[in-house]
């Protein structure tokens, strides 16, 4: 609804408002007046309307438009006039008769936000965003008559006193002031404002007002207020659309109120009606205007009492200091301290590594339905970050390790096979993964702070609905499988526990919670909600649907079902003593669970309870796995299903219950509290833990995976220890005490009781176990003799508490930790403390090593150690591999000892927050973790170093960044720091000095005097004398032929097309398309700037689409950010342009299988990956790279949703789950002494094998993420590129290697990259350096470095060049022959070409062996000359190709050469401002016969006058000079050279051609010009890559032209060919000539 609507409201029947008018459009609604005797309401808006509503009959009554959006509105006392304050700081007074104007003032810039009349009529008080209220008097025309200037924010509400002597503002700040009026001095003494009467209360501030506010809020959402003095009612309206009465004066905050719901969003304003009949209220953003009714029928905010397990659970907050998001950004920051240590050798990771192997533990105390059983009958459930698929006949777990952080909710798809499970996080995710592979299907983030807690899916499987942990508990609907979000809306302030989806409509939901029940459905984007009408809403714990689609039930915290339908209430149901947890839909009937610990089956009305079962000890079935804690434990989860019923209780155990009766235990860990202590046992696959829930327990580590007993204590534990014979085991208490018990009875031997604080360790001494040492947080180590129960020694010296102690082997000495990171010894058993040097604690045989401090641990500590403590460590007892556990979850495994900063490490991740304990057990093939708050215990299993299959969950590297170097070589180090710069932002080509020619002042010349008739007529120009009597303008230019291909730092962009009939490339931002049986090629020129790279979709529903990526700016989504452009080869259509904030450029794009996705890589510092729904032009995901550059990244071919990227010390595999992009880093440990290389290609085969080309020429082969094989030197060099042809899956690769007997540039290899076959590429260079590959029918399609395309036979190994270019640029010399359509081209790379426009190809190439700067013919095109870099130059005779002459007398570059039209000089021009003429006539010997001198700059740009007398110098100075020829004298008088006519015309200045100028040539120039052999237009090339057509001559600024885009930067060269039948231009940056045939105009 674009226009707003108006409802009244009566309160009995809130849940239907009726529209009485359309309201007001655009714009938010924030001023609202009501008039001071009649029933009439006045509202204004930012849509610049005011209009008068009458509240009687709801009309609107009047209406008018104002020039400015509409802020406040206020009536005068006696109802004449209206007036209202603008967002522009004006304000206008009307007539409320007929809206006419009365006055209009603007004193103020910024928004008038409040004004108010005095209640005597004199005065009218106007409250400013400028933190000031202006007082205007009334009578006098409104003439200011002062201002209160106390705030220094914002004013934000104002109100008079009755004797309208004082006013009383609040700002911004929360300031409360009070002014004398009319005046405006601010009143300080306080005293005279006691027995103030307020003749209005509109403030939010002050002690009358209070109440208002909850007790922990911000200042801000309270928008307005308003007083009922005569009722003492006072409305507030605030942020959250709530309308709330309170009584007033309401003094202490917090206090209790009515509420009433209507607006969707925040309200601006709130008024009651003159008689206090009515509260008006205006929505900001909703532009509605309701009006309530004042009864008395709404929600109190007074609840009955909540059960003692609710009220606990409730105050969870699930909030961390560290989330691991923030981890990447906490070691950046960190980096900085470690550039230093980064650089020293680290200790390498272990070889041997762990899995994960069983979980004693379910997460119950504050979860709910939260397990189930699965399609296969097997049981899923979770526990810490790990989903848990449990079989129960193996007495397996299989896990999902895709969470990093507590799991808190957990739902299954309809169907079985799918779980969705929600975590804690800052930006919170929900999996959907397989139960089956354990793989997620799809990753939903970026709408839920802090937490998911609520999680179900509809009927159909389609959609998901979550509900976060935030402030607002938001509940989202998505799409999960394409990871959109569908609607969402805020839920509610206090916590919801349930959310369900309606199964017979999935637009309907339910949520329960805290003094929550509501039914909702989805409108659009949003969701629209009702309260469930039950009176006093007590809490709701659980709910589903019943057997219709408008019968729902749920379970409340005092113990009844209710029942509604639709939103009514229709009975309840006593059913369970305290809450009702969990319950269950049956085909018939239901199934509930309480915290009474009793399991009811009902009917299906709820009328008779069918069956019940008590979860006792005495009817627990022999196979259990456990034992039951307590009898009738608190219900949390039930779930049906393969003719059981599956409990899960807060006591942490899962039950199978029999229909019969009998009930298994089958899963169980600790209760709710910390797990610290954990102790292995010396002989038997046993451990111990001790917790917090007060209970000691012991646990088989065999296949059994049961707990064998428990026993409950006094208070809590936190440390525990077996006696070195097994028989004892000593725990310490939480109060200070500690026992000794019978290691397998449990049952009490001795106690003490010596400290009142936190046991923090304790240890038996080795061999005999004689002494015990127990450490404590009151910072002393006690030494027992355990023989006669007595202590014999105190270790005192410590401030701080003791945090890990370890006894050396013989017994004698003791190592201890403190909180404050300290390490002491202490001698046994009188406890005195030793100092010992750090190289000698290293030599001490100890017996245990728990430790995290020392020389020989030094590693372990993370480079984030400040917001991270390593918490716990053990060594295995053959002291290879330390584990340490740490409060950021990471149970890591170093090689021991750990010297150096930052070791490297193995790390997993399964436990939650705090690993709070690790322990190898005595044979070291098991590791045994506790995860503190997540009540865990875990068990791994150590998998020694040679143990080489690929594991499912392995671990993910270290920390830093490896510090090997990846490898060097020339072209990549060139590939990575070019810098990519868009033509926009480009700068001179050439170091340019002085005033451009658009700008200088020109003289008057003599051509000014009236012309005389007998004076000469002005000759030409220009000699036209080659073209014939028919002079035509040539009209348009067209792109005929390009020759260059960019592959000297881009890769992988060549491909077959048609069957192989067309090849297609890139250079500059053209695409070519080249028709290999024609040699036609065709363009697409449609990018504005440099492609960078290309690719070709491989899918037959996609033939000949074509995507290609380009350079650009910003990332900002403007014109010049970078683009990728979809199109079709054959048509040259554009399906799609995508615009990424990729900023810089877009260096890598690749098709996934199916043809509809595309994935792009780009250039910013981030290496972003982005995946795009190319044919809708959307983004689907996006996340950031890698710090360093990548160079490639393409898809799987047989998939949609992995991919892989590879870059600079970079190879990580990637998922698109939904909408989320995961991804792994390759682990290299499997293989010793591999490192991580500098990556630059990649392939694939079968069965998840990935094959990357690295910088040394290695090929890395991997399965999933793990590095499996190397085949070593694959090629000599940098292997740059890979291709894998789908239909046979050969791999072709390319690398740089020097041709030999076996090897060369180019292989194919069979599947597995096993064997292969090598190509030589006849190019005649030392070394062939491939950069892309393209596999078709028997052929193979090479790029090379040398801007070279080559097609090599796969049978006959024969080599066929297809295209050739100058490899390295810029290209600065263009000649054309003076007859015939061929013309020659020097460059930078040492060569001069020699092209043929009519065949299509390059006829010849010379090697000169330095950079060539330029070219020219002889006038009879039998002879040319060549200027070389370091000041040489050449004349070459064109028929053999012979040298006739060469000269070097400058040392700095030849700019240009030209012949006379006579041929019989040659002028040369250079760097050092001169231009040389040499006589031909004299011989080969070429002696100098003049000079020019006083050239004022390097010389750009030479012409011969027709008569070969004179030569116009274009100069770095902006300068055009004339010098005589052969004498080099300058001719300056302007008459004399206004009469010559010249041969050829390439300058860029002088007045013939100020019109070639552009305006915004302020960096860059134009570079290059050519004068048409007609002598009637002029093209010109420029540093930003522009070629532009001018009619010549153009002495007019700014002349009209036409341009073509095409080249990159820099243009340097542009010439027309004869006849004027093709203009050549030559590019600096892109190394290519692009010939455009010209279209003449017709006669």
């Amino acid at each position: 609804m674009e226009d707003s609507e108006i409802f009244e409201v009566v309160v009995h029947d809130r849940n239907k408002p009726f529209l009485i008018m359309q309201g007001h459009c655009e714009g938010e609604l924030w001023a609202l007046a009501v008039h001071p005797t009649k029933p009439l309401a006045m509202t204004g808006s930012d849509d610049h309307s005011v209009r008068i509503w009458s509240l009687i009959d709801h009309a609107l009554i009047a209406r008018c438009n104002m020039e400015e959006p509409i802020r406040c509105a206020a009536v005068s006392t006696d109802g004449i006039h209206l007036a209202l304050g603008m967002k522009d700081g004006s304000y206008t007074v009307l007539r409320v008769r007929d809206m006419t104007e009365v006055v209009h003032i603007k004193d103020r810039k910024e928004a008038v936000h409040e004004l108010k009349y005095s209640p005597d009529g004199a005065h009218l008080a106007v409250g400013s965003n400028d933190s000031s209220v202006d007082v205007y008097s009334v009578v006098q025309r409104y003439k200011k008559v002062g201002e209160c200037l106390g705030s220094t924010s914002f004013i934000t509400h104002m109100d008079w006193s009755t004797d309208s002597k004082y006013l009383q503002t609040n700002d911004g700040g929360g300031r409360r002031l009070f002014y004398r009026m009319p005046g405006g001095k601010e009143v300080s003494n306080r005293e005279e404002l006691k027995l103030l009467q307020w003749s209005t209360w509109t403030c939010v501030l002050g002690p009358e007002v209070n109440g208002i506010w909850p007790k922990y809020s911000e200042i801000n959402d309270i928008n307005s207020v308003d007083a009922n003095f005569s009722n003492q009612v006072l409305v507030t309206a605030d942020d959250y659309g709530l309308v709330k009465l309170l009584r007033y004066p309401c003094v202490r905050k917090g206090a209790k109120f009515k509420k009433y719901l209507g607006h969707s969003a925040h309200i601006t304003n709130a008024r009651w009606s003159h008689d206090h009949q009515w509260v008006i209220t205006i929505g900001g953003a909703d532009h509605s205007v309701f009006q309530w009714s004042e009864e008395s029928d709404s929600d109190q905010s007074d609840v009955p009492e909540m059960d003692s397990e609710i009220e606990q659970e409730t105050q969870l907050t699930y909030r961390r200091q560290v989330y691991k998001e923030d981890l990447p950004q906490l070691k950046e920051q960190c980096k900085e301290k470690h550039r230093a240590v980064a650089m020293k050798k680290r200790e390498k990771a272990p070889g041997n590594g762990a899995k994960l192997h069983f979980i004693h533990g379910y997460r119950g105390y504050d979860c709910r339905s939260n397990l189930f059983y699965t399609q296969t009958g097997e049981i899923v459930y979770h526990v810490a970050a790990v989903g848990v698929v449990y079989n129960r006949q193996q007495n397996t777990q299989r896990f999902y390790m895709g969470h990093d952080d507590d799991i808190l909710c957990l739902a299954i798809h309809p169907l079985k096979d799918y779980v969705a499970t929600g975590q804690v996080g800052r930006d919170s995710s929900v999996h959907i993964w397989d139960t089956e592979q354990l793989k997620p299907m799809s990753v939903l983030r970026g709408f839920h702070q802090l937490g998911v807690c609520a999680l179900d899916f509809s009927a159909d499987g389609k959609r998901l609905a979550s509900v976060g942990l935030d402030d607002n508990h938001t509940i989202v609907l998505w799409d999960w499988r394409k990871g959109e979000k569908l609607s969402a809306i805020w839920g509610s302030k206090d916590k919801i526990f349930v959310v369900k989806i309606n199964p017979y409509m999935p637009d309907k939901l339910i949520t329960a919670g805290v003094k929550h029940m509501k039914f909702w459905h989805k409108a659009g984007g949003g969701l629209i909600g009702r309260k469930g009408n039950m009176g006093k809403t007590e809490s709701m714990m659980c709910g589903v649907y019943g057997w219709t689609e408008e019968m729902v039930f749920s379970g409340t915290c005092t113990g009844d079902i209710c029942i509604w339908r639709d939103m009514f209430l229709l009975k309840t149901v006593k059913a369970h003593d305290g809450p009702v947890f969990s319950m269950h839909a049956l085909e018939k009937g239901f199934v509930t669970g309480g915290k009474d610990g009793i399991v009811a089956l009902w009917d299906d009305t709820f009328e008779r309870c069918l069956k019940t079962y008590a979860i006792k000890r005495s009817v627990l079935a022999p196979g259990s796995k456990g034992l039951l804690l307590e009898d009738n434990p608190s219900i949390r989860a039930i779930s049906l299903g393969h003719g059981h019923i599956l409990v899960g209780t807060k006591n942490g155990e899962i039950l199978e219950v029999d229909k019969s009766g009998p009930i298994t235990l089958l899963v169980q860990g600790h209760m709710e509290g910390e797990v610290w202590g954990l102790a292995t046992h010396p002989q038997l696959p046993l451990c111990a833990t001790v917790s917090d829930d007060k209970t000691l327990r012991i646990w088989d580590l065999s296949p059994s995976h049961c707990m064998l007993a428990v026993r409950k204590l006094r208070k809590g534990g936190r440390c525990c220890c077996f006696s070195p014979d097994g028989k004892g085991l000593a725990v310490g208490l939480n109060d200070g005490s500690f026992l000794i018990v019978n290691a397998d009875t449990l049952e009490d031997l001795v106690s003490f009781h010596h400290r009142k604080d936190v046991i923090s360790d304790i240890r038996f001494s080795p061999g005999t176990g004689k002494y015990l040492a127990v450490a404590s947080v009151d910072s002393f180590v006690d030494i027992y003799n355990v023989m006669n129960s007595k202590r014999v020694g105190v270790c005192k010296g410590s401030l701080n508490c003791i945090t890990h102690l370890d006894w050396d082997k013989r017994g004698k000495l003791l190592q201890v930790n403190t909180g404050a990171k300290e390490q002491f010894f202490f001698e046994a058993p009188r406890g005195k403390r030793q100092t010992i040097p750090g190289s000698e604690v290293e030599k001490i045989d100890w017996n245990t090593w728990t430790c995290v401090l020392g020389p020989s641990v030094e590693g372990i500590w993370p480079v984030v150690s400040e917001v991270t403590e390593v918490t716990s460590a053990s060594l295995s007892s053959d002291k290879k591999v330390l584990a340490t556990g740490d409060d950021l979850g990471y149970v890591k495994l170093f090689r021991y000892p750990v010297k150096g900063k930052y070791a490297k490490f193995k790390r997993y991740v399964a436990h939650s927050t705090h690993v709070t304990n690790v322990r190898w057990t005595q044979d070291d093939g098991l590791l045994v973790t506790v995860g503190g708050a997540d009540t865990c215990l875990m068990i791994w299993t150590h998998e020694p170093e040679g143990h080489r299959e690929i594991r499912q969950c392995d671990s993910e590297e270290s920390d830093i960044e490896s510090e090997d170097d990846g490898g060097y070589d020339s072209d990549v180090t060139r590939e990575n720091e070019i810098t990519y710069t868009i033509k926009a932002l480009s700068t001179n080509v050439r170091p340019m000095t002085g005033v451009k020619p658009h700008m200088q002042l020109k003289e008057p010349s003599l051509d000014e005097r009236p012309p005389v008739s007998r004076a000469l007529p002005q000759p030409e120009k220009l000699m036209t004398n080659n073209v014939g009597k028919k002079k035509r303008p040539v009209e348009d230019l067209v792109l005929d032929l390009v020759f260059g291909y960019r592959g000297n730092d881009c890769r992988n962009n060549v491909h077959y097309l048609n069957e192989g009939a067309d090849i297609i490339y890139h250079t500059a931002s053209v695409g070519i398309v080249l028709n290999l049986t024609t040699s036609c090629q065709s363009f697409y020129v449609e990018h504005s700037d440099d492609i960078l790279c290309l690719t070709i979709n491989q899918h037959p529903k996609f033939p000949n689409v074509v995507a290609t990526g380009q350079v650009g700016d910003t990332g900002d989504m403007s014109a010049t950010s970078p683009s990728i452009h979809v199109w079709d080869a054959m048509t040259k259509q554009t399906l799609s342009v995508l615009r990424c904030f990729h900023s810089s450029g877009v260096c890598s794009v690749s098709f996934s299988a199916t043809g509809k996705l595309l994935l792009s890589v780009g250039l910013d510092p981030e290496h972003t990956v982005t995946i795009w729904k190319w044919q809708e032009g959307a983004k689907v995901a996006t996340r950031l790279g890698h710090s360093q550059r990548i160079f490639v990244a393409e898809f799987r071919p047989d998939s949609d949703t992995h991919f892989v990227s590879v870059g600079i010390k970079h190879v990580r595999f990637w998922t698109l789950a939904g909408r989320a992009l995961l991804s792994k880093k390759g682990v290299l440990s499997t293989i010793e002494d591999a490192r991580m290389q500098t990556m630059l290609s990649v392939a694939f085969g079968a069965n998840n094998l990935t094959f990357t080309g690295t910088i040394s020429g290695d090929v890395c082969v991997w399965k999933e993420h793990i590095l499996v094989r190397i085949v070593a030197k694959a090629h000599t060099g940098p292997v740059f590129t890979m291709y894998t042809t789908l239909r046979d899956g050969l791999i072709v690769t390319g690398g740089k290697e020097r041709p030999s007997k076996e090897g060369g540039a180019l292989k194919l290899w069979d599947q597995e990259l096993k064997r292969c076959r090598a190509f030589r590429l006849e190019t005649g260079q030392v070394i062939d350096c491939v950069r892309s590959v393209c596999r078709g029918k028997g052929k193979i399609l090479v790029g090379t470095r040398n801007a070279e395309i080559i097609e090599v036979g796969e049978k006959n190994a024969a080599c066929n060049i297809l295209v050739n270019g100058h490899m390295d640029g810029p290209i600065w010399g263009v000649g054309t022959h003076p007859s015939r359509d061929v013309f020659l081209s020097a460059a930078e790379d040492g060569t001069i070409r020699l092209w043929d426009i009519p065949e299509k190809k390059m006829l010849n190439k010379v090697n000169l062996g330095h950079p060539a700067r330029t070219v020219s013919y002889s006038p009879e095109g039998d002879m040319v000359a060549i200027g070389m870099k370091n000041g040489e130059f050449i004349i070459l005779l064109v028929a053999s190709l012979k040298i006739w002459g060469k000269k070097r007398d400058r040392r700095s570059p030849i700019q240009d050469i030209r012949f006379s039209p006579n041929s019989r000089y040659l002028a040369v021009g250079s760097t050092e401002s001169a231009v040389d003429f040499y006589d031909l006539t004299l011989g080969p010997q070429l002696n100098r016969v003049n000079c020019c001198r006083e050239i004022p700059s390097f010389v750009m740009q030479m012409d011969f006058s027709a008569d070969s007398t004179h030569v116009q110098v274009s100069t770095g100075a902006y300068k055009r000079l004339v010098y005589e020829v052969p004498s080099g004298k300058q001719v300056t008088e302007q008459i004399h050279i206004d009469r010559i006519t010249w041969a050829t015309w390439t300058s860029v200045l002088g007045d013939e051609v100020i019109g070639i100028w552009s305006r915004n040539t302020d960096k860059a120039d134009v570079t290059c010009a050519c004068v048409s052999h007609s002598g009637l237009n002029v093209v010109t090339g420029d540093d930003f890559g522009m070629v532009k057509l001018f009619d010549f001559p153009c002495p007019e600024k700014f002349a009209k032209h036409k341009r073509f885009l095409g080249h990159s930067a820099h243009l340097t060269n542009v010439r027309f060919t004869n006849g004027d039948r093709y203009v050549v231009t030559a590019g600096a940056d892109d190394r290519s000539l692009f010939v455009w045939r010209c279209v003449h105009a017709p006669h």
